[in-house]
């Protein structure tokens, strides 16, 4: 149990000490089936049931579009999150510059994020555009898994002021964080110290050091308290030890290594006792007394009210403008397609129409054709692997809903890298080998073709969805596509074969 007042609440503890688990339960993040009781309040009420909507989560690895700029991925957001009845276009506009400003990304307001292949912004802008998606909303709760991971002390320092800052002007940001150093930890309102989902201290902050000298655990001068919570709360025994002979207090009765949790565990409970803090007692029993069950099933934080196609419209510009950004998934695939189609085009140039050689030429020619075509579009393998983590968060927050995230991928995939790359493949490869001149004959052609790599990436598509890993989808979908090959009709005569394999 605990109470997270306005201000900055930070949540501490080893790794798998449950920071991430309990930040996901108090934001509504985590599937509850499998928890045993318990439940959130705020403001002393039952949070509404799409309490996710209305807060704001930053993550803990970075999810924004690498390949859009910093402005293009805060107006992203602004314009799937925020109500077209009460922000217009020009108040989305100036919605997008104040978090700018607030975040103090001016300077490179129009750079690119940054990815793999585009250069960006550095890790500490990164850091602060992914918090500024979530500040679009203004959301009176904000919650951050580890916002300093992978950053620079200096940097880890600027973001954690950053949010001092926002939680100065009464929002409630609740954040985990692994090992501060002292200059961030001394911003820190209130802590909540966890070890293997056990409380070992909760209260202001300030207030930390002096709770653990109470219970014979003094933290050295010129020390930093929070690594010397997590040495002793880890179970660090020898830690906890040499500590106290710096200290010179008496070890006669040294902790064991599994008592030590509960030890603080206990502490807890007295010094609540002691100080007779009854706040979390108050809100259950008020909670108690109110009717929430109507609360439960209706919220004023409904999903934005827009239209339909307006999302998907925003969703397909933002997927286009990714993969028109990003070379390797559009150039360099009409390339591939190019020097297949010249390729090819040599080896069969101006086939004959001979009975012989004619007919088996362009019997080949077609079952290369197709094959190319199949095989040229196991990019699609990489549409949903490497989005997912996008999705997962952006659907989870109400930016769309599932369908409208599938089409606009699909559409957004479908025209850059299968109908234009093909249509180069297709022009360049008739002429060359010198197949009937005829306009009707062209078409069907290029249909025949464009409908082939459609049916090869959909079968992609359903692959990507269904696993996480390209290795395995790499391998996954080679099954179907070898079974279409042997049966094709090209390789074996298929009144050849046996009875129970002909169909």
């Amino acid at each position: 149990s605990g109470l997270l007042p306005p201000g900055l609440n930070a949540i501490m503890g080893p790794t798998g000490s449950g920071k991430t688990s309990l930040l996901d339960v108090l934001a509504q993040r985590k599937d509850p089936t499998g928890l045993k009781d318990g439940i959130v309040l705020l403001n002393g009420e039952r949070p509404p049931i799409d309490f996710r909507l209305m807060s704001g989560y930053v993550v803990q690895d970075d999810v924004v579009m690498g390949t859009l700029t910093v402005r293009e991925n805060l107006a992203f957001s602004a314009n799937l999150r925020l109500s077209t009845k009460k922000h217009n276009a020009e108040a989305r506009k100036l919605k997008v510059n104040d978090v700018i400003e607030q975040l103090g990304l001016q300077a490179c307001a129009d750079t690119p994020v940054g990815n793999e292949f585009v250069r960006g912004v550095s890790g500490g802008e990164r850091k602060r555009v992914n918090i500024g998606m979530e500040m679009i909303l203004d959301p009176p709760v904000l919650f951050l898994d580890e916002p300093t991971t992978g950053l620079d002390a200096n940097t880890a320092n600027s973001i954690v002021l950053l949010l001092y800052k926002l939680a100065s002007g009464g929002r409630n940001i609740i954040m985990s964080i692994h090992q501060p150093r002292y200059s961030i930890f001394s911003l820190f309102d209130r802590l909540l110290l966890l070890n293997k989902g056990d409380i070992v201290y909760r209260g202001p902050a300030k207030q930390a050091v002096d709770h653990f000298k109470s219970i014979g655990f003094s933290c050295p001068r010129f020390h930093n308290p929070a690594d010397f919570f997590l040495d002793i709360v880890g179970g660090d025994v020898n830690t906890a030890r040499l500590i106290g002979r710096m200290n010179s207090e008496s070890q006669d009765n040294e902790p064991a290594e599994n008592a030590i949790v509960y030890v603080f565990v206990d502490a807890v409970w007295k010094r609540a006792a002691r100080t007779g803090t009854n706040e979390i007692a108050v809100a259950m029993e008020e909670d108690e007394q109110s009717d929430n069950s109507e609360k439960l099933l209706e919220s004023q934080w409904k999903l934005v009210e827009r239209f339909w196609v307006l999302i998907l419209a925003t969703v397909v510009r933002r997927t286009g403008l990714n993969i028109l950004r990003n070379p390797m998934t559009s150039f360099v695939q009409i390339i591939i397609m190019i020097i297949f189609a010249v390729l090819i085009g040599l080896i069969y140039f101006q086939s004959d129409t001979s009975f012989k050689s004619g007919i088996q030429n362009r019997a080949g020619c077609f079952f290369f054709l197709v094959m190319t075509q199949v095989m040229s579009n196991l990019s699609a393998l990489e549409l949903f692997i490497n989005n997912r983590a996008h999705f997962i968060h952006e659907s989870a927050s109400g930016y769309y809903r599932v369908s409208v995230y599938f089409i606009a991928q699909i559409i957004a995939d479908l025209i850059p890298n299968r109908l234009i790359p093909n249509t180069f493949f297709s022009v360049i490869i008739y002429f060359m080998i010198g197949f009937q001149m005829q306009v009707e004959k062209f078409f069907f052609f290029l249909f025949a073709l464009v409908l082939t790599a459609v049916c090869a990436s959909s079968m992609a598509f359903l692959v990507s969805a269904s696993v996480r890993v390209f290795a395995i989808a790499n391998a996954v979908v080679a099954l179907p596509y070898i079974l279409m090959m042997l049966f094709g009709g090209f390789l074996v005569n298929i009144g050849t074969l046996l009875d129970w394999l002909e169909w």
